[in-house]
């Protein structure tokens, strides 16, 4: 039995590294029989049109042959043929990849949040590795990398012209080993070393807290299989929590690579009552689906605002997207990456599979986000917090002999301020923006 399962990201592949993606995500849950895409058969007319290219397998073969016969170390026919099917999906997009059973086996283990690497998703940019993504609480992310990092050398060893596949295997390794990556930042940066210890990655798809009373905040790291579910816990638990009732919300899809189809749909779902969230179009059998939103409304229309950036890809570009199109929740933050494209996990035998670019991907107005992206409503940059303290200033309730109010209360002269408990947003400016915004949006509200 064949089983179809989408993917989402921009990495060819989800690997050791965090690559779960084209990075997008992970992978996504075998869908429905009605909406799992299945090769078609051509038919005899398609195959009127298309004949045999019998001058090119010939060619195939007596290259092959010539290989065997002539290349300066004995090669195996399964070593040709395996890299003849690599290189023919290789050339199709960054994204469509022949997995061999180890890889096969990794991509499956990154559903469930826990694999082992460095913590980053990668993808292809002009022949380089780029970095679109770390992962939250991994080494990668504890060691200060960027989403937009070149990977310009592995262990000293330059990446140009280096496959994904190549790649992935040279950042892969058994945990606690160490490995050195030369990252470049920014359009003329100078090359930088960062050392790091590959572990086990553990993934926690959804965390959630509150920025102050009554605001929530919830993070997406990436779209697994759960993760629909977990919003609507960590929706039900903060409104438990702030005595039934949320003054305002932040969704948090920066540093998202993406994931499961059909999480991303159940999360938009959280937030929408009606309409179209995704939909998407390709050329095999039922490869054009489309994704409704139920009435049920976990969020209950609590003002919200939407953090994407550059790291943003995928499966969070389409939640991104539906809720801009519904006019649901404000997006702030930068451009997201631009991943409109969906991959299908194609089983083969030997326990191998093909992961195959099915189906472009649309928001509900009809936004193909392919290499444009999704463009935030409120454009605001990343930048560094820099707190600042009154200093020795005096109030007119510190000078001698001052008036009192004649409306009563008490006088408030200059004090030192007490310390209080760091808190997310002090560090985080596009955080504290959107925190501003949702007070205001909540003040507009209550009047």
């Amino acid at each position: 039995m064949l089983h179809v399962r989408h993917l989402l990201r921009p990495t060819s592949l989800a690997l050791a590294l965090s690559l779960i993606a084209g990075s997008g995500g992970a992978w996504a849950q075998q869908p429905p029989a009605s909406m799992a895409p299945a090769p078609m058969p051509a038919t005899p007319a398609a195959q009127a049109k298309a004949p045999l290219p019998l001058d090119e397998l010939r060619t195939f073969a007596e290259v092959l042959d010539r290989i065997k016969a002539a290349y300066v170390e004995p090669v195996d026919d399964k070593t040709l043929l395996e890299n003849a099917i690599k290189g023919m999906l290789s050339n199709l997009d960054p994204h469509s990849a022949y997995l061999d059973p180890q890889e096969f086996e990794e991509l499956q283990e990154s559903t469930s949040g826990e694999f082992g690497g460095l913590g980053i998703e990668v993808g292809v940019e002009d022949g380089f590795i780029k970095v679109v993504s770390p992962i939250d609480d991994t080494p990668a992310s504890k060691a200060g990398i960027e989403a937009g990092d070149l990977i310009v050398k592995i262990d000293g060893q330059p990446t140009k012209g280096l496959s994904m596949m190549d790649a992935v295997d040279k950042m892969r390794g058994k945990p606690g080993s160490k490995i050195s990556l030369t990252l470049v930042r920014g359009e003329g940066g100078k090359p930088f070393d960062v050392e790091l210890a590959r572990a086990v990655i553990k993934v926690q798809s959804v965390k959630s807290q509150f920025l102050e009373k009554g605001f929530g905040y919830v993070r997406i790291t990436q779209f697994q299989i759960n993760t629909g579910e977990e919003v609507g816990k960590a929706l039900a638990k903060l409104r438990k929590d702030n005595n039934g009732k949320l003054k305002g919300l932040v969704l948090d899809l920066r540093n998202n690579p993406g994931g499961v189809l059909q999480s991303a749909v159940e999360v938009a779902d959280h937030f929408l009552t009606d309409g179209l969230i995704v939909y998407t179009k390709g050329r095999i059998a039922n490869s054009e689906l489309r994704f409704s939103a139920d009435p049920a409304d976990a969020s209950e229309g609590v003002p919200l605002v939407v953090l994407i950036n550059g790291g943003s890809a995928s499966a969070a570009e389409i939640v991104a997207g539906a809720l801009q199109d519904h006019k649901r929740g404000v997006l702030m933050g930068t451009d997201s990456f631009g991943k409109g494209s969906v991959q299908t996990v194609l089983p083969l035998n030997n326990d191998r599979a093909l992961k195959l670019t099915t189906a472009l991907y649309f928001t509900p107005n009809g936004r193909s986000i392919q290499a444009q992206g999704i463009v935030p409503d409120i454009e605001v940059a990343r930048a560094k917090v820099t707190p600042e303290g009154d200093g020795e200033t005096f109030k007119e309730a510190d000078l001698a002999g001052h008036l009192g109010n004649g409306n009563g209360g008490a006088d408030k002269p200059s004090g030192h301020p007490s310390k209080t408990e760091p808190r997310l947003q002090d560090d985080d400016y596009q955080l504290n923006q959107a925190l501003n915004l949702l007070k205001g949006l909540n003040l507009t509200r209550s009047k």
